[in-house]
């Protein structure tokens, strides 16, 4: 085999062996992947989409055709009743801030059953920021995890009271060591919550976890579900935005914290980019598998060279993150080179911890991507903080993602 990237024999055969290990739990996932291809191309033909869809809008974005059977059709693959997907959201977390306002006013209550929220998703409901919920006279409860899952009898009993107008749930797992959580167990959560709250919203946070399974949270029992367009469900061609899926009067009420009461999703142009929207989606449960083969993969290689991964290679998937955890700042600052070096776009860049918007410790982040920030492009980031630990996600292809991971455990080996 021709040696283009300089990686040593040594790392080769550390890379084959470990996919020896895994070949059996890379080919489940494919089933997985040709159930979701099915999904996606049975919602495309149902909504006959068609080339008129791409030409996209300017100015108002009145009578957009593309976008707003596009939001028809998120709302299929959902299961839900209606679907809001729009370029003018910046990220998750937006989608995710205006989804939560969906169903909250001054003097209720947000409980966050899977302890606390993200570093960036937390600042939004209790930082002291202009418009943020607390500003707003909106509270917060949590209920901790316990052993690293939910607490369900916990959260049967916080969720009693009558001020508890919205129940969050966080899927994957943020920059926590922790479970992240399948649609059977969100579904398990709904059934507590609604058991004794008929009235609150159940929110779920959706990023990293499109595709993962044939089955979403709004399947489950959540009412409403949002993500980032520059994850799984993008399919590494959005180049920006997210989503919000539910019921109807929630995402129209997320639709008007987007732009304005009144206004909601009527308005937002696309200014010609449905068609990598459409694109993407169609690629989605395609490039979401090949993140979780490359995630598998590094578990293994990792694991073979003595570090402790999370999940573990045989484990069942649930997003497209895999964890390692390095124990010491040096290590964990060697793989993010290695990958850096693995990537398509400014590979020739060191990545160095840098005071991150909205996160509490440096960050360091590995991320040549062709899409800013798209973390189903292979990336690699953590805060510089105890046990160091080390958040992989991405790859568009998992020949790709093979080549940066061994780049990667090269960077390691020389040390």
């Amino acid at each position: 085999m021709e040696n283009y990237l300089g990686i040593s024999e040594k790392t080769y055969q550390l890379g084959k062996e470990a996919e020896k290990k895994i070949k059996p739990y890379l080919e489940r996932l494919d089933e997985i992947c040709d159930i979701n291809t099915q999904r996606v191309l049975a919602a495309f033909r149902k909504h006959r989409v068609s080339d008129s869809m791409f030409a996209g809008t300017t100015g108002y974005g009145y009578d957009d055709h593309g976008r707003d059977t596009l939001d028809k059709i998120y709302a299929d693959l959902f299961g839900a009743e209606a679907g809001l997907v729009r370029i003018g959201f910046v990220n998750g977390t937006h989608a995710l801030c205006c989804a939560l306002f969906s169903a909250l006013k001054s003097g209720d209550v947000i409980l966050s059953v899977t302890s606390a929220p993200y570093d960036t998703l937390l600042g939004t409901i209790t930082g002291d920021y202009m418009g943020s919920m607390k500003n707003y006279g909106i509270k917060y409860r949590q209920v901790d995890l316990k052993d690293g899952l939910p607490d369900l009898e916990a959260i049967k009993e916080a969720a009693k009271a009558d001020d508890i107008k919205l129940v969050y749930i966080q899927r994957s797992r943020g920059y926590a060591v922790r479970q992240t959580l399948s649609c059977a167990e969100i579904g398990e959560i709904c059934k507590v919550v609604k058991s004794v709250n008929k009235n609150a919203v159940i929110m779920v946070d959706n990023c990293y976890g499109e595709f993962t399974e044939t089955i979403e949270p709004t399947h489950v029992g959540a009412d409403l579900c949002a993500g980032s367009l520059i994850k799984n469900i993008g399919g590494g061609l959005a180049p920006t935005g997210g989503y919000v899926v539910g019921r109807k009067d929630l995402v129209e009420n997320a639709a008007y914290r987007l732009t304005a009461p009144g206004i909601g999703g009527e308005c937002g142009c696309t200014m010609g980019q449905n068609r990598l929207l459409y694109q993407g989606l169609f690629m989605a449960p395609h490039t979401t598998a090949q993140a979780i083969k490359t995630a598998i993969f590094c578990a293994q290689v990792m694991l073979d060279l003595g570090y402790e991964v999370d999940p573990l290679p045989e484990t069942p998937r649930y997003d497209i993150i895999q964890t390692i955890a390095f124990g010491a700042p040096e290590p964990l600052r060697r793989f993010c080179e290695g990958i850096q070096s693995g990537a398509p776009v400014d590979s020739f860049v060191t990545p160095e911890p840098w005071a991150m918007p909205g996160y509490d410790d440096p960050v360091i982040m590995a991320a040549g991507a062709f899409v800013q920030g798209a973390s189903i492009e292979l990336s690699a980031d953590a805060p510089m903080r105890e046990p160091y630990v080390c958040f992989m996600q991405g790859g568009l292809t998992y020949s790709s993602g093979k080549a940066g991971i061994l780049l990667a455990a090269e960077k390691l080996n020389l040390k």
